[in-house]
């Protein structure tokens, strides 16, 4: 099970990774759509209108999914912003507790995250909504892996959570107990 749950996190960082790279792409698309269109009104004397339709759009759908997705994947790399101010003057056996306790709590809140993430998924293909961009998309398609990556995000943290409650530690919800 271990190492199936640590390709999940893996496969969502590196799906977070190529939405960064569709970004990139889909920019310098744009930023070359732009710079052609300059030169050929310079050229010509009028400007041709090359565009990529809905690509701030499509971008922002990227990054949404890019943010989503890379939870999971940060979270089991420590990579999340800790405050370790308070456990630092608790006793160590208090840290542990409070360390689980966090984890079990954001845990909770990323299944509730994730319950109406899917809930919001299914309203939108039920409803038929679409983006109201040049390129009408079908909204329930980019609103998946931000479910998903919240679904993810709460499995990573009750995963850390037991980590913790077996080992005594776990990088991801090791909020500075155990630290020497």
């Amino acid at each position: 099970m271990r190492k199936i749950l640590d390709a999940l996190y893996v496969a969502c960082g590196v799906a977070a990774a190529a939405f960064l790279v569709a970004i990139f792409a889909i920019v310098l698309l744009q930023v070359g759509a732009n710079a052609l269109d300059f030169v050929v009104g310079l050229c010509t004397g009028l400007p041709v209108g090359l565009v990529v339709p809905s690509y701030a759009e499509i971008a922002g759908f990227f990054l949404a999914a890019a943010s989503f997705l890379a939870l999971p994947y940060a979270l089991r790399k420590g990579a999340h912003i800790r405050v370790t101010l308070v456990l630092s003057h608790l006793p160590r056996a208090a840290q542990g507790a409070c360390a689980v306790l966090v984890c079990l709590v954001g845990g909770a809140v990323s299944a509730y995250l994730a319950w109406y993430a899917w809930a919001l998924v299914l309203d939108s293909y039920e409803f038929g909504d679409l983006s109201p961009g040049l390129v009408p998309v079908p909204l329930w398609i980019p609103q998946i892996p931000i479910a998903f990556g919240a679904s993810v995000l709460a499995v990573a943290m009750v995963d850390s959570a037991v980590r913790f409650i077996q080992d005594g530690h776990d990088s991801a919800c090791d909020l500075g107990a155990g630290s020497e």
